[in-house]
């Protein structure tokens, strides 16, 4: 069976559109060939202070749920520090880094085989001062739209800082998620 001249017209398409993909992720992002496997642990001590000359950035991760059911509660999102991955959150969970003073630029991501999901990403630039801890929190949203029958999902993801009693708190609360390289 040959291919039509459509269909070799439809793989091309496609696969510019993959590669002009992979190039639209924000500069503060990793490689999006990065995944990350991540296992969360609970009752952890938190972290302690930073290093001498060094500052602390904590994130968290979040799930907000508005309907009834879950779709994607432990959802897996990764976090990028200066053009790199750095680690990545799975549902209620937190990680920290060491990090150096200075300007940092963060990107978050949801990470996803569709689409439509890894669209979505949050962006912060901020500037760490030695002997600082800050905390960030990834927050994944799910709202359903509609009825029973017409119902629709709209899911969005954002990175905003947290106050420190706020990322204290979280820590306490939330589990120790460790994110391993595929």
């Amino acid at each position: 069976m040959k291919p039509t001249l459509g269909t070799v017209f439809l793989l091309a398409s496609m696969t510019l559109a993959a590669q002009a993909w992979a190039t639209t992720l924000p500069d503060a992002c990793g490689n999006d060939k990065v995944k990350f496997d991540v296992s969360t642990q609970k009752d952890q001590p938190a972290p302690g202070a930073p290093e001498a000359g060094k500052a602390q950035v904590v994130f968290v991760e979040s799930f907000d749920q508005n309907i009834g059911f879950c779709i994607g509660c432990k959802v897996t999102t990764r976090v990028g520090l200066d053009g790199a991955w750095v680690g990545a959150n799975k549902g209620n969970s937190y990680f920290a880094l060491t990090i150096a003073p200075g300007e940092h630029h963060v990107c978050a991501d949801w990470q996803s085989v569709l689409g439509k999901l890894k669209q979505k990403a949050g962006m912060t630039s901020f500037t760490a001062e030695a002997g600082k801890v800050y905390y960030y929190e990834v927050k994944v949203k799910e709202e359903e739209f509609g009825g029973d029958k017409d119902a629709s999902y709209e899911y969005s993801l954002v990175l905003t800082p947290l106050s420190e009693d706020e990322g204290k708190y979280r820590v306490k609360a939330w589990e120790l998620a460790t994110a391993t390289p595929k």
